[in-house]
């Protein structure tokens, strides 16, 4: 791929890990992407990968060194620190994350991080007990204290046969991420330090101690925004149903599983918070007694009585003092009507509304497609990969927020 002007510039450091290997597929994804590459390799990346595959890849000279005469004559580390548009480090080592925290600057990858400007991305590879150590927790505390995304780890097997936390995330992952990040880094950067609550997933409404009332929602739309708006430097809390989801880096999640547990913890987070984005699917209805024991098969037929649960945003928005209200309305006809309905009545400031049963869209899909609405306005976000859609959703509601607090703004 023939590079522009326009293009985004990467630079990619890659520093001694195992998964140093995938770094050669991350340049090429990133090229896919419409990027411009060029690789850094500390003296330990090199024992794992050769640099004429991350030449090759990315079709520039890979540099190593701070003692490279030819390149240093002309300034070539600060040259490479000012052309850069964004700094991403993958894989990040346990080692490379402590000298970055400490504001070492003794080979040309950490060199350049301080001689650099450009947004600094790291995506973490390491054993998980190393990802566990409390030094390695205070140092990724103090990079993301300086504005520093993470990307990862992720779960799973490791090279040394551990399995947990520590895993670096695949490359085309690291790529969009990035990506996306480029692309709307100006219309998120709002979010830098906003504190923020979201709901997301299902409540299951117990019957007995085995069964419960409750609802196909994954919890991935919600889990999208989270993970969207932490990169993007907020300060996020998820209070989540049960999903089978992990919490995105850097998100706080607190686990519940009913509509009243819901309720209480969004009313015990909700103070200080900017906005709340209510995304979860919480049952309109819970039994009225919930037995103690498994109810046994008898009778033909069973008769359960229903009693409404309490509306957690219809609630909030009575508040004299209360964030910028965005709510759901996951509809299967109708859906302008019901969407405009539950916005007016419930006082919010934003609805997102989505039409649920669609094959590809919305429960238990990867993608979502929504509209919009706000008092006197709306706007349709296409099909799209749920973190595609949660970027558009989080501008869109940083734009009203920015409307709404001009002086003489009523909405």
């Amino acid at each position: 791929m023939s590079s522009t002007s326009s293009a985004t510039r990467v630079l990619l450091g890659v520093a001694g890990g195992i998964a140093a290997y995938k770094s050669a597929e991350l340049v090429r994804r990133l090229r896919d992407g419409g990027a411009e590459v060029r690789v850094v390799m500390t003296e330990s990346a090199r024992q794992f990968v050769g640099e004429a595959t991350f030449q090759a890849l990315s079709g520039h000279p890979v540099r190593t060194s701070l003692w490279d005469a030819q390149a240093e004559a002309a300034m070539g580390h600060i040259e490479l620190a000012r052309w850069a548009d964004h700094l991403l480090i993958a894989p990040a080592t346990a080692d490379l994350i402590a000298r970055l925290a400490a504001g070492v600057a003794d080979d040309l990858l950490t060199t350049l991080v301080l001689a650099s400007k450009a947004p600094l991305w790291l995506a973490p590879a390491m054993n998980q007990q190393m990802w566990a150590h409390p030094a390695t927790a205070e140092n990724v505390a103090r990079l993301r204290g300086r504005g520093v995304r993470l990307l990862g780890p992720a779960d799973g097997e490791q090279a040394c046969g551990d399995i947990g936390p520590g895993r670096m995330l695949e490359p085309a992952v690291i790529a969009r991420a990035v990506l996306d990040g480029a692309g709307a880094g100006d219309e998120l950067s709002p979010l830098t330090g906003m504190p923020i609550l979201i709901s997301a997933g299902p409540t299951y409404e117990d019957i007995d101690p085995v069964r419960y009332v409750g609802n196909r929602s994954s919890g991935r739309m919600g889990y999208a925004i989270a993970e969207v708006a932490a990169q993007a430097g907020a300060e996020v809390t998820l209070v989540s149903g049960p999903v089978a989801l992990s919490a995105p880096f850097g998100v706080r999640r607190i686990n519940v599983r009913s509509a009243l547990e819901m309720q209480a913890a969004v009313d015990t987070e909700l103070e200080g918070k900017a906005a709340f984005i209510s995304a979860a699917a919480v049952a309109d209805f819970r039994p009225a007694v919930v037995a103690g024991s498994k109810i046994k098969k008898g009778d033909a037929s069973l008769s359960i009585e229903l009693v409404r649960n309490p509306d957690i945003l219809a609630e909030l928005s009575e508040r004299a003092e209360r964030p910028f209200l965005l709510g759901f309305a996951a509809e299967t006809d109708d859906v302008e009507q019901h969407a405009r309905g539950k916005l007016a009545r419930k006082r919010l400031d934003m609805i997102a509304a989505n039409r649920v049963g669609v094959d590809g869209c919305g429960f238990e899909s990867a993608e979502n497609a929504m509209t919009v609405y706000w008092n006197g306005g709306e706007a349709d976000i296409a099909l799209a990969d749920k973190r595609d859609v949660a970027r558009q959703l989080l501008i869109l509601m940083l734009a009203r927020m920015a409307e709404a607090a001009k002086p003489g703004d009523a909405a």
